[in-house]
């Protein structure tokens, strides 16, 4: 039987990630920056223009959203520490797409490294 963590071992040795500072030249390039995270962690902080699709729900987004069809888009994943994303990517391969990268370290490795993020505003109680 395989753990979580072999799976994730597994598809990291099948995917491409890049670190973050290679991230922002990926990100650039992309055609579609995802956030596979849940969708209470993408409300409390994300990468800037990421749209978020819970690793749950993936590949049904994929199937029933048109202008993710193209399995020619240039793809950016991130999680929050790559183990989700490194899932993605490889389900994402498995559909077709040929061209997924992964953010090594996730969320949390951009955040390590001083990268921008969006985060919610707290509301005024003036």
């Amino acid at each position: 039987m395989k753990t979580a963590h072999d799976l994730v071992v597994a598809a990291k040795a099948r995917i491409r990630e890049v670190s973050p500072d290679e991230a922002e030249a990926a990100i650039a390039k992309a055609d579609v920056l995802l956030d596979v995270r849940e969708a209470e962690e993408f409300a409390a902080g994300h990468l800037p223009g990421a749209l978020h699709v819970s690793r749950g729900l993936l590949e049904f987004k994929l199937g029933g959203t048109p202008a993710l069809a193209d399995r020619g888009l240039k793809v950016v994943l991130y999680c929050k520490s790559s183990g989700r994303a490194a899932l993605a990517a490889v389900a994402m391969q498995e559909m077709g797409y040929t061209d997924v990268v992964s953010i090594a370290g996730g969320y949390d490795a951009w955040l390590a490294a001083g990268k921008p993020v969006v985060r919610p505003e707290a509301p005024a109680f003036d």
